[in-house]
């Protein structure tokens, strides 16, 4: 830590700066608290109980496990939904649901509030950090409030944070407890004046950092970043670093012992359970990335990381607006400014080192995970969120110094510059912040999109609906197969079932559902509206199957969707779309055999031997039935082709081959009749015309078609469409 100074020099110093400047400080202090405030209010928890209007569908896992701790069902980490999360978020919205019921409200709050916290505990340790000269201990106020203003006033105004707070993320937890956790330990260790270090302030700190490890996976760097901290203070390694060795290391004791208490049940966990440790890791390794060595995904994903800074930004609508970058151009600016001033002075500024070394701690996680092509993604990058934005202000702070030699106001006129300029500035961006986000983002059909908005329309209105215990909501979804937020916004008596509109066995999935339960007087489908684009269509082929095996009483309209009602629903024979299959039947070399297939729309199959007229709406669905050979070491998959009249190949659509446990083929029975069932749309932009429709088998892994026996071609036409 800092060197200290002698305790008559501190009061000395104390003394004179109290007679001359004491008295401004508490007010600056007051109105830049006061507009962080009204920008935190306005950008983490206006309407928050409605906008967004909707809960995005991983981060919905937390809620329904919430709903399972208030049945009494509790984890230290939940690993059955999402690839695994951590605990800490579950319980904050389980607690808010306690009080709250299910509801967005409930469910966007405990992150939203813990991204407002993140704010101030940023505006405090900025105080920490810069009110106090590193080698005279001389109280700095102005530059303290200076740095800590612009840092947290960036916090609190940035779009990327609002998108993040907003959106209920667990990730959300992150920036606040290191942030509560860097800001305790500063103040507890007594490296500043005379203060004498706190053992309890020290066991806060550490408890603080145990905590870490239960809010987000990239936490599980941060004791790397307290470490290096540590360490930072031996260099160079001689005769005074082992007598600081010697005098600090209880405090150090101290932190580690209170960390290692509070995370001992989740690392007793990982230790039992080491594959939960390293399942999302996995899944999102460098090594996924074909295209590249892994060196070279990590060195491609820094250049993604560094440009975040003033000229890229994270594309995912979920987490960020537009495409913008963490940081404006004049902010990266200021930014690295911070970053090149903090390098100079590494050795003799502790904060800087700590600014630094926080800063690339916590991107490495985002830079060894794999990115798919996507570009940067700020939700990983949140724990490096708070020393991004105090490194700008170190950067305003230091630039205007250096341009003017030294920054030197009597007590009125630093007072009223510190004072108007900072709190301006918080303003001043929270304005455009808010303009932004609630005027140019919320109510575009990318926000609903983004938000899943139609899932929480849906949930609310069937909750409202009268309905018993016998009758069954389907709700076919494009997007996936099943939906973490409607399960826990749905609180209705009659079971729901989201449903993935085009998944591969629809029907054996629905009469599945059905067949569960004792008694069925009646099936409630949701139909969206056609506006809404981005869920992306196929209930038809729900409405489809229940017309042809149920009775259709009438729909009710709503405003994201209509519900149709059916009776009398048929379930003493095998649900299927088409009646039989037909040619052509093709026997591969690679021990798969095509038995048959059928071509359809609706609840009508059309025949394969005369060509076939789309119409209007461009879809169509096509049934296989598949058999293998004894002893298949492959897992093969289909490729869906269309081929103009000249024989050029116009689309293409690739699935692996699953049966209806989703096993691929390596794992099917030998022997035993398969049935997968694809539906087709055909893109808006492909030309009238005729078309022939082509499949072709390969290997999943090597790419290598299999061939027909006898035939030795690798395509095999199916059939003959007109597309107007």
């Amino acid at each position: 830590m800092p060197d200290r100074i002698s305790a008559g020099q501190s009061s000395h110093n104390l003394t004179k700066y109290q007679r001359n400047d004491w008295k401004f400080v508490p007010l600056v202090a007051l109105a830049i608290a006061i507009a962080l405030t009204v920008v935190v209010v306005q950008m983490r928890l206006y309407r928050l109980s409605d906008v967004p209007y909707g809960i995005i569908n991983d981060e919905g896992a937390n809620g329904v496990d919430a709903l399972q701790v208030l049945q009494g069902r509790h984890n230290v980490f939940f690993a059955e939904k999402a690839s695994g999360r951590e605990a800490l978020a579950i319980y904050a919205t389980a607690l808010a649901t306690h009080f709250l019921g299910p509801s967005l409200l409930a469910f966007h709050l405990p992150p939203a509030l813990a991204s407002a916290g993140a704010v101030f505990a940023v505006f405090w340790l900025g105080l920490l950090l810069f009110g106090r000269d590193e080698q005279s201990g001389k109280p700095r106020p102005w530059r303290g409030l200076t740095v800590a203003g612009i840092g947290a006033g960036l916090m609190a105004a940035s779009i990327g944070q609002t998108f993040l707070a907003r959106g209920g993320f667990r990730a959300n937890f992150l920036p606040l407890i290191l942030t509560l956790s860097l800001a305790l330990l500063w103040r507890s260790w007594g490296h500043s004046g005379n203060r004498k270090a706190s053992w309890w302030g020290l066991a806060l700190a550490g408890a603080s950092a145990g905590l870490l490890l239960y809010t987000y996976i990239p936490a599980r760097m941060a004791p790397f970043l307290y470490l290096l901290f540590g360490l930072s203070f031996l260099i160079p390694f001689g005769s005074v670093a082992k007598e600081r060795v010697v005098t600090e290391w209880p405090k150090a004791g101290v932190f580690a012992a209170a960390a290692g208490l509070v995370a001992a049940p989740i690392l007793a966990y990982f230790i039992l359970h080491p594959e939960d440790f390293f399942f999302r890791s996995r899944e999102i390794s460098l090594s996924l990335d074909s295209h590249r060595t892994q060196l070279g995904a990590f060195l491609n994903n820094v250049v993604d990381y560094l440009l975040i800074f003033g000229a890229v930004g994270d594309r995912n609508e979920e987490y960020n607006f537009a495409g913008k970058p963490l940081l404006s151009l004049w902010e990266a600016l200021f930014f690295w400014a911070g970053v090149g001033l903090s390098l100079w002075g590494w050795r003799r500024r502790p904060a800087f080192r700590l600014l630094l070394i926080w800063l690339v701690v916590m991107l490495l996680p985002a830079m060894l995970a794999y990115n798919r092509g996507n570009g940067p993604n700020s939700l990983r990058i949140i724990g490096a969120a708070p020393a991004v934005y105090l490194l700008v202000g170190v950067g305003i702070w230091e630039t205007f110094r250096l341009l003017k030699g030294r920054i030197s106001f009597n007590s009125a006129t630093a007072a009223a510059a510190v004072g108007l300029l900072v709190t301006g500035f918080i303003l001043v961006q929270g304005m455009f912040a808010y303009r932004t986000y609630f005027h140019e983002w919320v109510g575009t059909p990318q926000y609903y999109a983004a938000a899943d908005a139609e899932m929480a329309e849906a949930a609310q209105v069937l909750n409202e609906q009268s309905s018993d215990a016998e009758s069954v909501y389907l709700i076919p979804y494009h997007l996936s197969n099943g939906h973490y937020g409607f399960d826990y916004l749905y609180q209705g008596e009659a079971p729901a079932h989201v449903i993935h509109s085009t998944m591969t066995h629809l029907p054996q999935t629905i009469e599945s559902i059905l067949a569960s339960n004792e008694v069925v007087s009646s099936v409630k489908v949701v139909d969206w509206n056609d506006e809404l684009g981005w869920i992306g269509g196929g209930e038809e082929y729900t409405v489809a199957l229940l017309e042809k095996y149920g009775t259709y009483l009438g729909s009710k309209q709503h405003t994201y969707f209509q519900v149709h009602t059916f009776s009398d629903i048929a379930l003493d024979n095998s649900w299927t779309f088409y009646e039989s299959l037909g040619p052509p039947s093709v026997d591969y070399d690679g021990g798969i055999s095509l038995l048959g297939i059928a071509l359809g729309q609706g609840n009508t199959q059309l025949s394969t031997q005369q060509q076939i007229n789309l119409g209007p709406e461009r879809t169509f669905w096509i049934a296989k039935k598949w058999q293998t050979a004894p002893g298949l070491g492959t897992e093969f998959a289909v490729s869906l082709r269309l081929h103009d009249s000249e024989g050029g190949g116009v689309y293409q659509r690739d699935i692996v081959l699953l049966n209806p446990n989703h096993s691929r083929t390596n794992n099917w029975s030998p022997e035993q009749p398969v049935e997968t069932l694809y539906h087709m749309e055909i893109p808006p932009d492909l030309k009238p015309g005729e078309y022939e429709l082509r499949l072709v088998v390969y290997d999943y892994e090597t790419l290598q078609p299999t061939v027909e026996l006898g035939v030795w071609k690798p395509e095999a036409v199916l059939g003959f469409l007109q597309v107007e």
